[in-house]
């Protein structure tokens, strides 16, 4: 389980990307670099990290189900995920 103040900090980042995805766009359409760097160091989206939904988990993130590896593992053999089953040959 992660912090919660890891996860509050990459809270506070995705809602500073929002806030700035406008501005942001504008001034590189523009070309006024100057002014990109003048934005705060967190509305960059570069800064963001995918995380787990349910632990936080920052490594062995699975994009297409938002969760880690070892929760998807968990939730797939208790059969949580729909259309998910467990291979076999």
């Amino acid at each position: 389980m992660a912090k919660e103040s890891m996860k509050a900090r990459e809270r506070k980042r995705q809602k500073m990307v929002e806030k700035y995805a406008a501005k942001r766009a504008e001034l590189k359409a523009t070309g006024d670099y100057e002014g990109l760097q003048k934005l705060p160091r967190n509305a960059s989206p570069v800064r963001l990290h995918n995380r787990c939904q349910l632990t936080g988990r920052p490594k062995g993130y699975m994009r297409q189900f938002g969760i880690s590896r070892i929760n998807f593992r968990e939730m797939a053999l208790k059969g949580l995920i729909p259309g998910v089953k467990k291979a076999s040959w």
